[in-house]
């Protein structure tokens, strides 16, 4: 049996989460508001081969409240896939494809181009329109047009840099998608809601009890996430758009660990009412629950698989915390990780091929990733105490929690180990990342 579950930052609860708090309690809802600091993104190492690209200066960006080709330019250089070639001291700013000086640019290096301009209409709205052109082949490889207000200049920049990551790695960009966390500030803690890139964080919830765990529904509408306010784990679900929220659970003994189903018609949660922490399956109203797992031990930390079939979690039924996956109709589980005495917190890889976990390894917790096939596993991570991945709606990135000088940071790592980042706040720890999904916004 599991004796101590208490292993992440701040004595955050990983695995049944049987604390009881005795402080005053002192709560608050604050639907959107703007968080005091922005994430700040550092990168560390780069992918073995790069891209050369340049991205010309969007004529009469200068004018705008956002510099559109700097987010672009940002995005790029962030997934460590790109090299940005040097695009100042231009003559003639290029918008148009005749435009092109392809001669120049090969001289200095590029292999591709991005062009474009942003237009004020008499609407109060900006006409965006871009184009990517191979230098080598002389053609245009994909361009859009937007109308956009003010607001949605920075979001149009990030579909700028996932259409031209698209365009060249023939992967999904992710630039446009929002990630989840926690950030404890003394006895304070916030859910945030940010960009990928750490702009525009946001406000969800704020509490002087513990905020743990927060899920995405597919449609990125929705965050599932536990709270500690009435002084005991207790599963929420709340509104992105509105901000209302419910219980969906509240039974005797531990909620927590909230999942959802690749539909978002259910959600695996783990809840102690019948005894141990064990898995059950929950409509996101609250009802229809059953129960999903059946065994003498600690069953927790479920994880869907991207086809909904199969749900991975850990448990400790072997004798220490180990993986398993059981299908969603029940049945029996099967073990999968076997290297090591402690191995948890398994998430599908967006391809179902493989999943991300963590491992300790010499008294250190890492990140690490298995191959469902294989089961061939790679350490990612070298730090003290790594925790919390979740993958990028693309699976090219993995973001995870850490610990950097006494605080907790968050950081990602590509999905091949090459590429690494550091992502903080001024102040204040930030914990228990969750990388959005994928929507059209």
């Amino acid at each position: 049996m599991i004796a101590n579950p208490i292993t992440t930052h701040n004595n955050m609860i990983k695995f049944i989460y049987p604390i009881h708090l005795y402080f005053l309690f002192v709560f608050l809802w604050l639907p959107f508001t703007l968080a005091h600091a922005q994430l700040r993104i550092e990168i560390v190492g780069s992918g073995a081969t790069q891209i050369p690209i340049a991205i010309a200066p969007f004529k009469d960006e200068n004018a705008l409240p956002q510099s559109v080709t700097t987010v672009v330019a940002a995005d790029l250089q962030r997934s460590g896939l790109f090299k940005l070639v040097d695009s100042g001291g231009l003559a003639t700013i290029p918008v148009e494809p005749p435009q092109v000086d392809y001669a120049m640019w090969r001289t200095r290096g590029a292999d591709v181009l991005a062009i474009g301009a942003v237009s004020a209409l008499p609407n109060g709205q900006f006409d965006v329109r871009f184009r990517l052109m191979d230098i080598l082949k002389q053609q245009q490889l994909t361009g859009f047009a937007y109308q956009v207000n003010a607001q949605q200049l920075r979001r149009t920049a990030h579909k700028i840099a996932d259409a031209i990551y698209e365009a060249l790695t023939g992967d999904v960009g992710m630039f446009g998608t929002r990630i989840a966390y926690i950030v404890k500030k003394g006895s304070r803690y916030e859910l945030q809601v940010a960009d990928a890139d750490g702009y525009g964080a946001q406000v969800v919830l704020a509490s002087n009890e513990p905020i743990i765990s927060p899920a995405w529904s597919p449609d990125g509408t929705r965050l599932a996430y536990v709270s500690f306010e009435h002084k005991k784990a207790m599963v929420y679900m709340q509104s992105l758009e509105t901000g209302s929220r419910t219980v969906i659970a509240n039974y005797k003994g531990s909620n927590s660990a909230p999942a959802w189903s690749p539909d978002g018609k259910r959600l695996a949660m783990v809840l102690s009412k019948d005894g141990n922490s064990q898995i059950y399956l929950v409509n996101p109203d609250g009802g229809g629950l059953t129960r999903l797992s059946t065994s003498g031990a600690i069953d927790t930390e479920p994880n869907f698989s991207p086809d909904g079939q199969s749900i991975l979690f850990t448990s400790d039924r072997g004798g220490s915390p180990q993986i398993y996956r059981m299908p969603v109709s029940g049945g029996n589980a099967e073990r999968l990780t076997f290297d090591g005495t402690y191995n948890v917190t398994p998430r599908f890889a967006p391809d179902g091929k493989s999943f991300v976990f963590v491992q300790r390894n010499n008294g250190h917790f890492n990140i690490a990733t298995q191959d469902f096939v294989s089961g061939q596993s790679q350490l990612l991570t070298e730090g003290s105490l790594d925790e919390s991945p979740s993958f990028s709606p693309n699976g090219r990135i993995i973001l995870y929690a850490t610990s950097e000088g006494g605080r907790g940071i968050l950081a990602t790592v590509s999905s091949d180990g090459r590429v690494r980042q550091r992502l903080s706040v001024e102040a204040g720890d930030v914990l228990e990342p969750a990388w959005g999904p994928l929507v059209k916004r």
